[in-house]
């Protein structure tokens, strides 16, 4: 997907003064970068001291070490999967190449490869993954659990070919803040969890390659930080990474200045990009566990080197674990809302290791858990290496407690989400928060006012999902649509205007009228303009005693037709007669069941992986999507109207 000149005047008519003067700036510094060849500093003396605490690694639960030895096994024999796409050639990867496309990505100058180009440069994200190298954190964890040198030189073998293959500001590797800030911050865990073995001094400080790429990357870092309409993620993942290495290979003369300006960097934007109530102000929640683990991770390597962090820095962390105890269903999955691809943090963990439980495990060990968060029935590797390294909540000069709640919270007013529950694991999740972060909204989709609802942890009314982002525009449009969400859409129009990908150029903007989550019946009533004039107003009803779900939509204004749309989850079977549908779906070897009553006045129809367009499709996770049936009604809406939606659980 290559970006014309409408987008870029789009893209810029987004921008303040303040950040086109940035990014002047930017393009000046890239220009005068061409000619210039810095070398890096010369270090003599360099020693890594940012060790696990002595007993860390005999805390880790031998299930989760189990696991995780499991992974790192096929990882030495070569395979992993990415975004859906089974690899079988990572014993000796080539670092360009996409497996999904068959393309490479082409030698250059940084500043001059084409990386949004699919055609060109193959698909981007196929590329970038294994460069964040956090699969040599999978395999140097096995090492310190395990002393099997075998992960160790494996790991060793590829970072030297990595940076071989990879000179500074030459290629596809040297184009993105985000994946420099990863990986510097699994360099850093690698050394970490290889510290026992005796070639590590030489792989890392007594080594003038790994020296230069370190440098390099933290020089890029300091002068290229995402800025503007583009800080969200990206920057906390920048100045993660560069604090991160700052501390841990604190080796050059300007460590102590990149050590500061991350820090303030980090405080300022984990504070900018949460809610006060905790939730990730892009709505998107893997983005919310992306930001956490990120933070979390710059947090152990402040108190491993005895760096004061802002107790604000503390606070919006203990916020963030709050929140997702809080918006989680009985099976510890939290909502499927924006954007998602798959991104983490830090990965010491095999892939069957549960990611968001992991994470509220880990808030335990830092912050202590509060009564009513759920509980966790798994384990991992995470949480006994970073909580050795974090200092707990409130104690060790670590910021003072603060009111935490006392109940379950189940409406986030400045995030514009409520969760309705009822028996039997019914959860129900409203959206009438703001489109998105910043004036672009990145990876907002056209969602307002949806509905996410599941059984038992099982999607019975599903958000889709994402599926993709560069080289599938049709794709990347429908699952961002307000076809592609449960809501209703107006005059064949999304309720926002998009701009490209990852652009919005004009917002809906949402209000709740109703939250009321208490009582035997949970009510919620929202409205948004995205089709002003034209109002479109929800009411939805959630009986515990009835196990039913009642959805009420209102449409106020000019004529024009409508569609009403229900995504089913990928596991649920649905038979539909005229106005009425017949679920069923298998949960742990029994069969369950609900009525789904459709407004009469609609003409109603069942879509199951269709592509000419795209309907009737459910993303798991990122580069994989597969059919599912989406019902849509559709007819005419004339002055107000009013269609009821009801969808019964049976016992």
């Amino acid at each position: 997907m290559t970006m014309g000149p409408t987008w870029y005047l789009r893209r810029l008519s987004r921008m303040g003064p303040r950040e086109v003067g940035g990014r002047t700036v930017d393009a000046v510094r890239r220009r005068r970068w061409r000619s210039a060849r810095p070398r890096c500093p010369r270090v003599t003396g360099a020693r890594f001291t940012a060790v696990l605490p002595p007993g860390t690694l005999a805390a880790v639960p031998p299930d989760a070490a189990k696991r995780l030895v499991a992974e790192a096994d096929r990882l030495l024999a070569g395979h992993a999967r990415y975004f859906g796409v089974d690899r079988d050639d990572l014993a000796d990867p080539d670092w360009w190449y996409d497996p999904k496309t068959g393309r490479r990505a082409p030698w250059g100058h940084a500043f001059d490869v084409p990386y949004r180009d699919e055609e060109t440069v193959g698909d981007i994200k196929q590329i970038w993954e294994p460069s964040r190298h956090q699969y040599l954190t999978v395999l140097a964890a096995a090492y310190a659990v395990t002393g099997d040198e075998r992960y160790a030189e494996r790991v060793a073998l590829h970072l030297r070919s990595w940076w071989a293959a990879n000179a500074p500001l030459r290629g596809v590797h040297w184009t993105s803040g985000i994946e420099l800030g990863i990986r510097l911050l699994s360099w850093v865990w690698i050394r970490r969890l290889l510290d026992g073995w005796p070639g590590a001094p030489g792989l890392f400080e007594d080594n003038p390659v790994a020296l230069r790429q370190i440098w390099h990357h933290q020089r890029w870092l300091a002068a290229f930080p995402s800025r503007g309409s583009s800080a969200n993620n990206h920057v906390v993942a920048e100045a993660a990474g560069q604090f991160a290495a700052s501390c841990a290979f604190g080796w050059f003369p300007s460590s102590a200045r990149w050590r500061a300006d991350a820090l303030r960097s980090l405080e300022r934007h984990l504070r900018s990009n949460t809610f006060p109530s905790g939730l990730n102000r892009e709505l998107a929640t893997e983005y919310h566990g992306l930001v956490l683990e990120l933070g979390l991770a710059a947090v152990a390597e402040a108190d491993t080197a005895g760096v004061p962090v802002p107790p604000s820095v503390r606070l919006v962390l203990l916020r963030m674990t709050d929140a997702l105890a809080a918006v989680v269903d009985d099976r510890l999955r939290p909502p499927r809302q924006g954007d998602s691809d798959d991104g983490h943090g830090l990965v010491v963990d095999g892939p069957d290791t549960d990611r968001w439980g992991s994470l509220l495990t880990t808030g335990d060990a830092v912050f202590g858990r509060l009564a009513w968060w759920p509980e966790v029935p798994g384990t991992d590797v995470r949480t006994a290496l970073l909580g050795a390294l974090v200092r707990p909540y409130g104690k060790g000069g670590a910021t003072p407690a603060v009111r935490r709640p006392a109940d379950r919270p189940a409406h986030f007013a400045d995030a514009g989400m409520t969760i309705l529950r009822g028996p039997d694991g019914i959860w129900c999740r409203c959206d009438a928060g703001p489109h998105g972060f910043l004036s672009i909204a990145a990876h907002a989709h056209a969602d307002a006012l949806s509905v996410e609802v599941r059984h038992d942890g099982v999607d019975v009314l599903a958000d889709p999902g994402t599926y993709c982002y560069h080289g599938q525009p049709e794709w990347r449009r429908y699952f961002r649509s307000t076809l592609g969400h449960n809501t209703l859409e107006w005059a064949g129009a999304d309720q926002s205007v998009s701009g490209g990908p990852f652009l919005w150029t004009r917002h809906a903007r949402s209000r709740v009228l109703v939250a009321d989550t208490g009582g035997e019946v949970g009510r919620w009533c929202a409205e948004h303009d995205g089709y002003r004039p034209v109002v479109h107003r929800r009411r939805v009803e959630l009986s515990a005693a009835d196990r039913e779900l009642r959805v009420v939509d209102e449409v106020r204004g000019d004529r024009g037709e409508v569609r009403l749309v229900f995504h089913l989850g990928p596991a649920v079977a649905a038979e539909l007669t005229g106005n009425r549908a017949v679920l069923s779906w298998d949960r742990d070897g029994e069969v369950r069941s609900a009525g789904l009553d459709l407004p009469g006045e609609l003409s109603w129809r069942a879509h199951r992986g269709e592509t000419g367009p795209p309907l009737g499709w459910y993303s798991a996770g990122f580069g994989r999507k597969e059919p599912s049936t989406t019902l849509v009604g559709t007819g005419v809406a004339d002055g107000t109207r009013r269609f009821t939606t009801v969808l019964g659980f049976h016992g």
